[in-house]
Order: C-alpha cells, then structure tokens, then sequence
C-alpha cells in the first residue's frame, strides 16, 4: 500500500473522531421502527416525519433517536426536542424545596 493512501487513511479515522468538524445541513432516511417503516428528514431548520405522532407533536421517537445519534453534528436548533429533560430548576434564595 502506497504510504500517501495510509495517510490519508489515518487521517479520515482521526476526522471521524472529531465529529464537531461535520455539520449536517439537511438529511433524508428511513427510519426502521417496531411497527412500521418511517420517512424522516431535516431541511431548512425543519425535522419531518412521517409517523402520526409526529402529526400531533412536531417531533417523535425517530427524530429523537437521530438527535442522540448525530448530536453536536447537527445545527442547534436541530438538537432540541420536546422529550429532553429540562435542567434542574433553580431554587429561589430562602425558598426550600
């Protein structure tokens, strides 16, 4: 093997580590789920999904299941979701809980 291709080899290993270099854009995949076989995309700042609670919600366990997956991959505003667990709640000075 031609040491050029081993580093270029090493490289993308060493970029694949480093996933803050990758910011997803847009995306489209099928989402295989325990009942049914789902569409789900992101595109212009949207998440879509084909299945009926994301009719209702705007959001569903197979955009969630992306967001934990891509992470910090994805633009900001790609990373929230009406399932993640809000902080903890600051408590007032002389209020106990």
């Amino acid at each position: 093997m031609h040491s050029s291709l081993i580093g270029k080899i090493e490289k993308a290993n060493r970029y694949a580590r480093e996933t803050d270099r990758i910011m997803f854009d847009q995306l489209s995949l099928t989402f295989r789920g325990d009942n049914d076989t789902h569409r789900v995309a992101f595109e212009a700042d949207r998440w879509q999904c084909n299945c009926h609670y994301f009719e209702t919600w705007s959001t569903c366990v197979h955009v969630l299941a992306i967001q934990k997956i891509l992470g910090s991959m994805l633009p900001e505003s790609a990373q929230t979701s009406l399932f993640t667990a809000p902080g903890p709640v600051p408590v007032e000075a002389g209020v106990s809980a």
